[in-house]
């Protein structure tokens, strides 16, 4: 009989060897949620959970007798009743280092993919015509405004290479003082100076009630008619629908999304038709190092949680300190 016992609720990597590796190391059990309907059971007496995408609601969160920890095997958050952890006083984790350079590289990819048409004139070659005017109009980056929406890690992360490229960067932050931007070499905006003067709008900000569709038709319409739209957060903070509306009227230039409203395969969605939008499956965070940290990082909170010390983001400690 093991001392610990940790949860898995769900699992998007191959095997669970590294996790069980470290957790016996401290002799914690393993046990992995294969079946949902079983995952109130299996937490209930769990002494510490690590949370993918299964949701952990407040019903199934009430019912945990002696857990210490839910850590989230990645970086948002919003999977986990944090509320219903408060009252239970479990601690709420998350991993926010794990894939930084990932998807800062990932969002600026997908800006320059736009920028230089790149699956155009991919798709163009292999029909046959090899015809620079096919692509015909691209602007220089070189001189063009970069608005960021957050200006945490990763959008900092973002800011260092568009600055890089000679672009100019705009954040939008309402937490962080005009100085602080400044430091970065960016400059401090509101909000409807991002919409009126970016070229290219980068989304880094986290899914709450307030950025849940704050990209809709009217910010659309606030926006260049030839800016670009990067979104590497969450999908529901763009109103997919009036982007769809933005796209057909063409008051935007274009849109490159990791994310969308429902993250998983779909035969046919309204964006697919447009050529100046680009689509990845929710990969940004991904490399072969950051499954590594993502995977270890999460493990070690586990396990400083069990040894009686705080994880290393603990995202609810004022709720369970006040």
């Amino acid at each position: 009989m093991s001392k610990y016992k940790v949860v898995l609720t769900d699992n998007i990597f191959p095997d669970v060897l590294i996790e069980k590796a470290m957790l016996d190391k401290v002799d914690a059990e393993l046990v992995e949620v294969t079946d949902p309907s079983t995952l109130a059971h299996e937490v209930a007496d769990a002494d510490a959970v690590i949370n993918t995408y299964a949701q952990m609601t407040a019903e199934i969160i009430g019912g945990m007798e002696k857990c210490k920890l839910i850590i989230r095997n990645g970086i948002g958050i919003n999977t986990i009743d944090v509320d219903a952890c408060n009252a239970k006083g479990i601690m709420v984790g998350n991993i926010p280092t794990y894939c930084l350079e990932e998807v800062a590289t990932h969002a600026i990819s997908l800006m320059l993919a736009l920028n230089r048409k790149l699956f155009l004139y991919n798709r163009t070659v292999r029909e046959g015509t090899w015809d620079v005017k096919e692509g015909m109009i691209i602007d220089s980056v070189v001189g063009a405004s970069l608005g960021l929406i957050g200006f945490g890690r990763i959008p900092r992360l973002v800011s260092e290479r568009a600055q890089a490229l000679g672009m100019n960067v705009l954040a939008f932050d309402p937490f962080l003082t005009a100085e602080s931007v400044a430091e970065a070499g960016a400059t401090k905006a509101d909000m409807d100076q991002i919409l009126a003067e970016s070229d290219y709008i980068s989304i880094h900000c986290p899914l709450n009630s307030e950025t849940r569709g704050m990209f809709d038709y009217q910010a659309f319409k606030a926006m260049k008619n030839s800016a670009y739209l990067i979104n590497t957060a969450r999908g529901p903070i763009v109103n997919e629908p009036d982007l769809v509306r933005a796209l057909e009227e063409g008051l935007i230039g274009g849109a490159g999304l990791d994310v969308l409203m429902e993250d998983k395969g779909q035969a046919e969605h309204p964006l697919y038709k447009f050529e100046n939008c680009i689509i990845t499956p929710h990969a940004a965070w991904y490399s072969e190092t950051s499954i590594l940290r993502r995977r270890t990082q999460t493990v070690d909170s586990v396990i400083e949680v069990l040894e009686g010390r705080e994880p290393h983001s603990f995202l609810n400690r004022a709720a369970l300190q006040s």
